[in-house]
């Protein structure tokens, strides 16, 4: 069965791990420890509502923000200072309109703090700045979610395969849109594409999960249970919730 050999790739991902992701959490890991000694990165990800404490994770992976800059982005997040981020990450702009990194730091303020036109915006333009970023792509289509245009979020993920097919955060999105628009089929394969590619991403097994939940499809939805509770018990606790068991 293919969720027999899933687990069994679990139980191997340390050794081998596909992707990128695991690469973007020790350097995102490192570059906090850095900026904030004893702090830690949450297991939450950017699309998963864009959760507090995702500054650091994007901070490692951008080039072209200076130690200086990094400081005072960290300080802004860690005093939920939303206000004051955003119009520092605009001051930037101001300098280096072309920077497509700034407008995604103020994409995040502005989401943040519940401004969810002017965060589209952002991230638009960083998405026009830099169409190679696929984390432009991913928070664009996230934000179009948060602000209820699920239609629109799914044009965004889909397009955004096309930068990179092998983005397991990308797959992911396209499922949840699709389970948003109660296209669960297509859902279910989203997430099993996200899966593929990164077998340690339990926010996909959670989604396949609630997809199989919702068609009744109780044997797949045991089987997801079963890696989940493994993989992150938190949220194999979530989906025993969703689906009753």
């Amino acid at each position: 069965m293919l969720h027999e050999a899933f687990k069994l790739s679990i139980m191997k991902r340390d050794a081998n791990m596909r992707g990128s992701r695991a690469v973007t959490r020790r350097v995102a890991a490192a570059a906090f420890a850095l900026l904030v000694g004893g702090c830690t990165v949450p297991q939450q990800l950017l699309f998963t509502l864009i959760p507090d404490g995702t500054i650091p994770m994007m901070l490692g992976n951008f080039e072209s923000v200076d130690e200086t800059n990094r400081r005072r982005i960290v300080e802004f997040e860690k005093g939920r200072d939303w206000d004051g981020l955003a119009k520092f990450a605009e001051g930037n702009i101001n300098k280096e309109k072309s920077n497509h990194e700034w407008w995604i730091i103020a994409g995040y303020a502005y989401s943040q703090g519940g401004q969810r036109k002017r965060a589209i915006e952002c991230y638009a333009e960083a998405v026009r700045l830099s169409p190679d970023d696929i984390l432009g792509w991913n928070l664009l289509a996230q934000s179009y979610r948060t602000a209820g245009q699920s239609d629109r979020a799914l044009q965004v993920a889909t397009r955004a395969l096309n930068v990179r097919s092998d983005s397991a955060d990308t797959w992911f999105l396209v499922g949840e849109t699709n389970s948003d628009l109660g296209r669960l089929e297509p859902a279910t394969r989203a997430y099993g594409a996200a899966i593929q590619l990164d077998q340690s991403h339990a926010h996909a097994w959670l989604g396949l999960g609630k997809a199989y939940a919702r068609l009744g499809r109780t044997d797949e939805l045991k089987k997801v249970a079963e890696t989940l509770r493994q993989l992150d018990p938190v949220l194999a606790k979530e989906l025993a919730g969703f689906s009753g068991k």
